[in-house]
């Protein structure tokens, strides 16, 4: 039979999830952002601008990557999380970000032995 209650509790949670994978995009596009900030203070000679920018790029990740631990451990390998495309967009600005800060760690460490 049809039920109502149970249909607008899926949707419910739903909505909660998508909040919480929004907040993964969210901060890993911060820590994208202050990555690419520290290399053009870099690019600039500002390496202890650059050095901050960083650090701000490692809090926003380390935030995003608490997130992701959360999902993970909800989901404790039993697919109790409904996977969606946003999910899969999340994680791969997630991935992309980490990649990206320790690209520009080796970045601005040629810039330091440039200058």
């Amino acid at each position: 039979m049809f039920n109502l209650d149970e249909i607008e509790a899926q949707k419910t949670e739903s909505n909660d999830l998508e909040e919480v994978v929004m907040g993964l995009i969210i901060n890993a596009g911060q820590a994208r952002s202050f990555a690419y900030g520290a290399l053009k203070q870099a690019k600039l000679g500002d390496f202890p601008g650059a050095k901050e920018m960083m650090e701000r790029s490692r809090i926003a990740l380390s935030e995003a990557h608490r997130v992701q631990t959360q999902l993970i451990e909800s989901d404790e390998g039993e697919g109790k999380i409904k996977v969606s495309l946003v999910m899969v967009h999340a994680q791969d600005h997630l991935m992309m970000a980490i990649l990206l800060r320790e690209l520009v760690e080796e970045l601005i460490e040629l810039h330091q032995k440039i200058q």
